[in-house]
Order: C-alpha cells, then sequence, then structure tokens
C-alpha cells in the first residue's frame, strides 16, 4: 500500500465498522425473534467457534485482497448504511405481516396484480417469507438490507469474493500491449438488484457488463443502482434459456441463485452458462456452502430451511457446484469456501 499509516488506520476503521454491524445487526435480530416468537436454533459450541474462525478469516481475507490489488479499497466501505436506516423503519412495520405469513405457513403470498403464470412454477412463492416474494418494488427496496442483517453485515463481503478470480483472468489474458482485451463482456445471471455488479464495476471499470434476472422489479432497482456504470445493459430474463447466441461473453457470473433453483433448472442453467461463455472464458459461481466443502457446519447450514421458506435448500446441500459445472463440460479450477458461502471458479475449454 502507497502509505502505511493510512492503510492501518483504514484496516482499524474497516474492523470497527464490521463490529459495530454486527452487534446492532444481532441486536436487531434478537428484538425481531422476540416479537415473532421465534427462537433462535441452538448452535453446538465448536460450530459456533468454527462459524468465528471462519467470519475473521473471511475479514482478513478482504483486507489482504486489497493489499494485493485484487480490488479496491473503497469496495470495503461501500456499504449504504444511509440508504439502509431510510429503508429499516419500513422494515419493521413489515415485520408483522411476515410474521402472520410465517405462522400460516403462506409462502405464495404474492402480490393480486402480479401474473404469477408468466414464471416458473418453481419462482412463484415467497423466498425467505419476504412480502411479495421478488415480485414488487417493496421487495426490491428492502432485499439488500435484508440480507446484510441475516449475515451480520458480512454479504457483500462474501459477495466480493468472486472479484479475485477475475482480476487473475484478466490479468493473465492481457494483451502483449498491456492492454486488457478491448470489449471484454461480463454476464452477471440473477443479479438482482446489482450489488455485486455494482462492485464489479468498482474494481474493473472497463468491462462491458450484462446482468439478467426474472425480476422486472430487481432489474428496475438495479438499473437504478448501476445508473452510473457507462457499459451496463440488464434485461429481465430466465437462466435457463438466455437471449444471447454462443460464446458471446468473456466471463459468467452468478451470486446466490443455484440455491433457490430445483434440481433440473441447476443444470439448465450450468449449461446455458456453459454455451454463452466463449472457448477458454471464466465461470465464477457464488453460493450458499454445501457437504463438499463444508460438512463441519452442516447443523447451521440445515437449519436455514427451517427458519426461511426455502424449499429446495435441502437438496441443494449435497448438489454439488463443482460436480455440476464439470457436468456442464467446465474445468474447474477451485472451489472454496467463505464463512457460509463458497465460490467455485471454472474454465470452459478452449483457447
Amino acid at each position: 500500500m502507497d502509505n502505511p499509516l493510512t492503510w492501518r488506520l483504514e484496516r482499524a476503521a474497516y474492523r470497527t465498522q464490521h463490529i459495530s454491524i454486527l452487534v446492532n445487526s444481532i441486536l436487531l435480530e434478537h428484538l425481531a425473534r422476540r416479537f415473532a416468537r421465534r427462537p433462535a436454533p441452538r448452535v453446538p459450541k465448536p460450530v459456533a467457534q468454527l462459524v468465528r474462525g471462519r467470519l475473521a478469516d473471511l475479514l482478513d481475507r478482504d483486507l489482504a485482497n486489497v493489499e494485493q490489488g485484487l480490488y479496491p479499497r473503497e469496495l470495503l466501505f461501500q456499504l449504504p448504511i444511509a440508504t439502509y436506516m431510510r429503508n429499516l423503519p419500513s422494515m419493521m412495520r413489515d415485520l408483522p405481516r411476515t410474521v402472520r405469513r410465517i405462522r400460516k405457513g403462506n409462502y405464495q403470498d404474492l402480490p393480486g396484480e402480479v401474473d404469477v403464470e408468466r414464471y416458473p412454477p418453481y419462482y412463484r412463492r415467497n423466498f425467505h417469507w419476504q412480502s411479495d416474494g421478488y415480485l414488487s418494488h417493496h421487495s426490491a427496496r428492502l432485499y439488500d438490507l435484508g440480507v446484510e442483517l441475516l449475515f451480520h453485515g458480512t454479504a457483500d463481503i462474501m459477495r466480493r469474493q468472486i472479484i479475485p478470480p477475475i482480476t487473475h483472468y484478466l490479468r493473465d489474458t492481457r494483451p502483449a500491449s498491456g492492454s486488457r482485451r478491448p470489449g471484454a463482456r461480463l454476464l452477471d445471471i440473477a443479479c438482482g438488484t446489482g450489488r455485486t455488479l455494482k462492485q464489479l464495476a468498482t474494481a474493473h471499470p472497463d468491462l462491458r457488463y450484462h446482468g439478467v434476472d426474472l425480476s422486472p422489479y430487481y432489474i428496475h432497482a438495479a438499473r437504478k443502482l448501476l445508473a452510473d456504470v457507462e457499459e451496463a445493459t440488464l434485461l429481465v430474463e430466465n437462466a435457463e434459456n438466455l437471449p444471447y447466441i454462443d460464446g458471446y461473453f468473456d466471463i459468467v457470473t452468478s451470486v446466490y441463485l443455484f440455491h433457490e433453483l430445483p434440481k433440473n433448472a441447476r443444470r439448465r442453467v450450468f449449461d446455458d452458462a456453459y454455451r454463452v461463455l466463449r472457448p477458454g472464458g471464466l465461470l465464477v459461481v457464488e453460493d450458499s456452502a454445501q457437504a463438499s466443502e463444508s460438512a463441519a457446519i452442516l447443523s447451521i447450514l440445515g437449519s436455514f430451511p427451517d427458519e426461511f421458506h426455502e424449499p429446495f435448500y435441502r437438496c441443494y446441500l449435497t448438489d454439488d457446484l463443482a460436480a455440476l459445472a464439470r457436468q456442464a463440460g467446465f474445468v474447474v479450477e477451485s472451489s472454496e469456501p467463505h464463512l457460509v458461502a463458497k465460490v467455485v471458479v471454472a474454465r470452459k475449454p478452449g483457447r
């Protein structure tokens, strides 16, 4: 780093920020559970210690990635705290409605004005018991706040662990002149509100970004978030049948999609990702940890579908993403855990 003293101060500020978010998110979770009369799942002490160790490793990795130039230091402080604070009262007002939905098991409590027949059957539900599922502007506005509270301020940290393999790939494929490949295209499958694309564009502003998502409301939110990104095209499309020609993209990413898909849909998405990626192109997938690399914390992972409406999650835990990538034709380079997530890096064979 250019100024060691400045970097030490930034490291201290980063850890202070995270401790503050962690404490406040745990407090909010406790209050919400008391209101809903839903006790927290009991976690064995060895498992809790392991998760705390994984958290420390994740924070250390985040700082190390900046030190190594794999992404810019500004990402360490990119959480939109002011926006989240403005949205928090709306989330709290929504809590009674969510509690009633949970108690009734009403996972199809969706907006009446939405034509749900336009969407695959597996999508016609309110994942996580969140109001309106993925089918309203209200849901899109509160989603990122809810995910950060769920993961106690580490959701964006886990998301940006897809950036280092992309940085390495771009360095490795840089032409002899020193410039990156002109017009390199990146597709983010199930881009949601655009949080991952925003971090990617901050790290690599010279790429041409594309994103697809089934929710028009989340695409609307992503367009607002990415309004200052010069090359960003966002479409409402199904990841099982992508609207692109073969070999169109240099890089394909996906973050937190596959655990919400049925088994066959997961395979179709991998197959189409393979199709639209050029030979030699890079695939980077992040999602929930699985039994293959995180058997020691399965007691925590296994409680997730009991707490939230995640009907395909139990199957997902043993449906290894690296194996799915290989079945689709990819050559897997790595599969690494990051707290309660994992990142799989693969290449499409060929030049």
